[in-house]
């Protein structure tokens, strides 16, 4: 069963419980309320209203699930209008992961590419993966296209790891930009330690849902995992071809 029949059978299943006082009477707050003190563990980060009557967007992190008006039952998976034939979860979340993006700013990445860039990818990277270091090799010709790419450190092997060090030391030098590109081609680089973001860069990496590197994410939201050369990037921003296309506003 494909992911819009399992979405239509939640939703018929679902419906029914959901007492006819709750779909009525219920307002955000008094929802908001019974939430909290179900997931008493849990920073509820927004809530509105779902286009499904009696159900609820929740919004914990960057992380988004449905639930109902009693708090009592919960789906995990994506909302998708049959209509419009839009992904309305996937569109929220990536406005989600945007703003997590650039409340971190700037200054607190590695950016290299032009400042007035037609186009900007964000990347996690660890300074010791393999297919990291082979999209760095790409930088130049996504610069060269207009493509501005900032990136966050995310040593895989966490908080402590000779690759968080050396993670850390790649901030605290005194070129940022030479000193990643040392390290990614093995080079040695100076130990340095520093008030530095890496930690931050960790946790909003947890809540994006990075499970590997590179893990890309494009301006308007799109997530790309993996390895892509930059001829594949552009194509996919709109820019192949001498394509001048501006970032989404």
């Amino acid at each position: 069963m494909n992911i819009l029949a399992r979405l239509v059978v939640l939703v018929l299943l679902l419906v029914p419980v959901i007492p006819l006082s709750v779909q009525a009477d219920d307002d955000l707050a008094a929802v908001r309320k019974r939430l909290e003190q179900r997931f008493t563990d849990l920073t509820i980060s927004d809530l509105r209203a779902a286009p499904i009557p009696g159900l609820y967007e929740l919004t914990f992190g960057s992380r988004i699930v449905l639930v109902t008006g009693d708090g009592r039952y919960l789906i995990q998976g994506d909302l998708i209008d049959l209509e419009s034939r839009r992904n309305l979860t996937q569109e929220q979340h990536s406005k989600l992961i945007l703003k997590s993006i650039e409340a971190i700013g700037e200054k607190n990445m590695v950016v290299i590419g032009p400042a007035n860039a037609k186009r900007t990818i964000t990347v996690f990277t660890d300074v010791d993966c393999p297919y990291c270091a082979r999209l760095h090799q790409e930088v130049p010709k996504l610069n060269k296209a207009g493509v501005k790419v900032r990136y966050l450190l995310y040593p895989r092997a966490g908080k402590g790891s000779e690759t968080y060090k050396k993670s850390v030391s790649v901030w605290c030098a005194k070129d940022r930009i030479k000193a990643l590109g040392a390290a990614k081609s093995g080079g040695k680089i100076e130990p340095r330690t520093c008030a530095n973001p890496v930690d931050e860069h960790l946790k909003l990496g947890a809540e994006v849902g990075v499970e590997g590197t590179p893990t890309l994410v494009f301006d308007d939201g799109r997530i790309v995992p993996g390895f892509a050369p930059a001829d594949k990037l552009l194509a996919a921003l709109g820019l192949a071809n001498g394509e001048k296309t501006a970032a989404p506003q």
